[in-house]
């Protein structure tokens, strides 16, 4: 039910790059939410037409949805901790990575023929 979505202005990296970003997000998603890694999902969006602050320097924009509340806390960690990351990841400054956390009510998030609510 957690998903987080990265969408960038970069090309996408090397694939062997890209499979360790993507798990290294699942599994740190699944931490701070204190959820099972069994049902995170990821998603890397490269080579979006974008522009933050005017400009097409490197930018990403993520997504990050769970059923259930997120706390100021943890949103506070994972701003953090995702920011870095990234940056670090695909070589985009901080201060270009918007965070979109967003709570889902479990009857509008569906898996497997069925909903969490």
């Amino acid at each position: 039910m957690p998903l987080i979505k990265v969408q960038t202005s970069l090309a996408a990296p090397e694939p062997q790059a890209t499979e360790t970003l993507l798990k290294r997000l699942s599994a740190s998603l699944a931490q701070h939410l204190s959820k099972p890694e069994s049902y995170v999902m990821t998603a890397l969006e490269p080579a979006i037409a974008m522009t933050f602050g005017g400009t097409t320097e490197p930018v990403c924009y993520v997504e990050i949805k769970s059923v259930g509340t997120m706390s100021s806390q943890q949103t506070k960690a994972m701003s953090q901790d995702f920011c870095q990351y990234i940056s670090d990841s695909l070589g985009v400054p901080r201060n270009r990575i918007y965070i979109e956390f967003c709570d889902a009510p479990g009857y509008l998030w569906g898996w497997d023929g069925h909903t969490f609510g």
